[in-house]
């Protein structure tokens, strides 16, 4: 279960990162109210997973899921500009993020 609620909190971040993107600075207010809440309960969902994982394996795994998840949402959604160097570098994240799991004994 602290594994399902990692990732979760990981999409979350996704999430609240793109609405914080929406909100220009937090001049518009729902996507500030969704910026806020979204991160509250991701806060909340890593919390509750570090109750069983190890600090550093969790931290490391949440803003992996986080970055990876941006990265694509702005490719794919928000027409970010994509390159072989951004590309390589999106591997080597979700590469370290497999090594993370597969190292934790958790």
């Amino acid at each position: 279960m602290p594994w399902i609620l990692l990732f979760l909190a990981g999409l979350t971040e996704v999430i609240w990162s793109y609405l914080m993107k929406q909100s220009l600075g937090f001049t518009r207010f729902w996507p500030t109210v969704g910026t806020v809440t979204f991160m509250l309960g991701s806060f909340a969902l890593l919390s509750v997973s570090m109750k069983t994982l190890p600090l550093g394996t969790a931290y490391t795994i949440w803003t992996g899921i986080g970055a990876l998840g941006a990265f694509v949402v702005g490719v794919a959604v928000l027409g970010e500009h994509l390159s072989a160097g951004r590309v390589i570098a999106a591997l080597l994240i979700l590469g370290g993020i497999i090594l993370m799991k597969l190292s934790s004994t958790s």
